[in-house]
């Protein structure tokens, strides 16, 4: 958000959500009982595959419109390429990928815009529809909200630990469909009104998206770190044997810990876990008592990966503290 300082912007009271609140896309009125969600992202390779790579990618930039509550419309290309050293071929089985996800939402692909790059990027620009009264946005949890999550923990770490060749090949194929596996529950759960904030978990890990969230709402929230799934036992094994984490990770805990308090129960690699940054993670979910029924019965009909109560949303602190982990 520093980057952003300063910059003056016009003013209009259609624009709904918008960089304050650090919320995953922007929403747009254009009509009384309809808007606009838009957002943008876009990645290296985290896999060798290119399809793969791909399908990841596209998952990962679909997310945020699940993330707001809206319906993919299209979506737009972001590519660029070192067109000298990549084939023809793996572009195309990058943008095939993509493709092939965008589809699965049942989104248009509407074209896109491609540059030479040094590195690969890929990932796309998504248009989806919300209704005003029906979007999901960081700001708006309340006390006594459960925190709903819908994918475990843990790609960071065993991204990192594939690179290094310490992950069997049956691991290797749960974390890839873990990332590929779209948020459709979101907007389920924004048609039927049984949820008003919600973030997805992605680079900033579990804690930072929190944060985030507490922040734009002014509540704080408590955690059970007993309850929060990890992918597999084989994730605490990197991290306590193999010192598996990788880097943003670890600055992702350095930057949660002024805000968050630790329990004496909890130990360093489960820190580690909360803080780990997830690539196409699942959605955080603030869910009034009341609905919980019903959000449970919308994830197990979409087939999400885990449906984990994890903790609960509190009034705001007066110490300054946004998250307690137990």
């Amino acid at each position: 958000m520093q980057v952003l300082h300063g910059l003056e912007q016009f003013e209009d009271s259609n624009l709904l959500v918008g960089s304050g609140t650090s919320d995953d896309a922007a929403i747009y009125r254009i009509a009384p009982d309809l808007a606009l969600v838009q957002t943008v992202d876009f990645f290296t390779p985290i896999v060798d595959d290119p399809y793969l790579y791909g399908q990841i990618a596209a998952t990962n930039s679909l997310s945020d419109i699940y993330a707001m509550g809206g319906r993919p419309i299209t979506a737009m290309n972001i590519v660029g390429m070192p067109a000298d050293i990549l084939s023809v071929e793996i572009i195309n089985q990058i943008l095939k990928g993509g493709a092939d996800k965008v589809k699965e939402a049942q989104c248009s692909l509407a074209g896109g815009h491609s540059i030479k790059n040094p590195e690969p990027i890929y990932g796309l620009s998504v248009t989806g529809l919300v209704h005003p009264d029906r979007m999901i946005t960081n700001a708006a949890a309340q006390p006594g909200d459960l925190l709903v999550l819908t994918k475990p923990l843990g790609t960071g770490i065993l991204t990192t630990g594939i690179k290094r060749g310490l992950v069997n090949e049956e691991l290797i194929e749960r974390v890839i469909l873990q990332m590929c596996r779209l948020n459709t529950p979101g907007q389920a759960m924004a048609e039927r009104g049984l949820v008003k904030c919600a973030t997805d978990v992605t680079g900033f890990g579990l804690l930072g998206h929190l944060c985030s969230l507490c922040l734009s709402s002014g509540v704080s929230a408590e955690l059970d770190s007993t309850a929060i799934p990890a992918i597999d036992p084989e994730v605490i094994r990197l991290i306590e044997e193999e010192d598996c984490v990788p880097g943003g990770t670890k600055q992702n805990l350095k930057t949660a810990e002024p805000f968050v308090t630790f329990g004496g129960g909890v130990s360093d690699a489960a820190k580690l876990l909360l803080a780990d940054a997830q690539t196409s993670g699942g959605l955080l979910c603030c869910v009034p008592a009341h609905h919980l029924d019903e959000v449970l019965a919308i994830c197990e009909g979409e087939r999400t990966l885990c449906c984990a109560v994890i903790g609960r949303i509190g009034e705001k602190r007066s110490d300054g503290k946004l998250i307690s982990v137990s």
